[in-house]
């Protein structure tokens, strides 16, 4: 009977449902590193009406020394463009994850780029990315995704 029982939970706990909270960019942090002005604009409009405190820099050096220079945990997330002058959203990325700072393994790092096809999405997570949105950046579906990675990394550090 301790054995049956013993299977009837793990089939139960295998087959219990991961609820996905709804992200919401209410009183996140988010540095976004944005060479285009008009892009940048239109970023900032968008998050800041959707509640979010947005600091905007123009390359992908400037990110990380402002990355740097917050205190551990400051930002809740960085939108990282890929193609940007001095140093691109890739080698920020990476120098990023390289950094002697808790949190520079743990941030998300979200990849914009024009380029939408399978293999830059893949090469983005590759660098030490967390996920890839085409531009135009469709907000709402941001959110959705967003919602995905920060349960999955809120149950991640639970099981650790």
């Amino acid at each position: 009977e301790l054995a049956l029982l013993k299977i009837c939970n793990q089939i139960e706990n295998e087959h219990k449902e991961v609820v996905v909270e709804e992200f919401s960019f209410d009183q996140k942090r988010i540095l976004l590193a944005e060479d285009n002005d008009i892009n940048a604009e239109i970023c900032l409009s968008v998050l800041n009406a959707k509640g979010a405190f947005v600091e905007r820099v123009e390359n992908g050096q400037v990110a990380v020394e402002t990355f740097k220079k917050h205190a551990e945990h400051y930002y809740d997330l960085i939108l990282m463009d890929i193609q940007m002058p001095i140093m691109d959203g890739l080698e920020a990325t990476r120098t990023i994850r390289k950094l002697n700072k808790a949190d520079a393994k743990t941030i998300r790092i979200i990849a914009m780029s024009a380029n939408a096809y399978v293999e830059n999405k893949r090469y983005s997570k590759k660098m030490g990315m967390n996920g890839h949105f085409s531009k135009p950046i469709d907000f709402d579906e941001m959110e959705k995704e967003l919602g995905q990675f920060f349960s999955r990394r809120d149950i991640d550090e639970k099981n650790i």
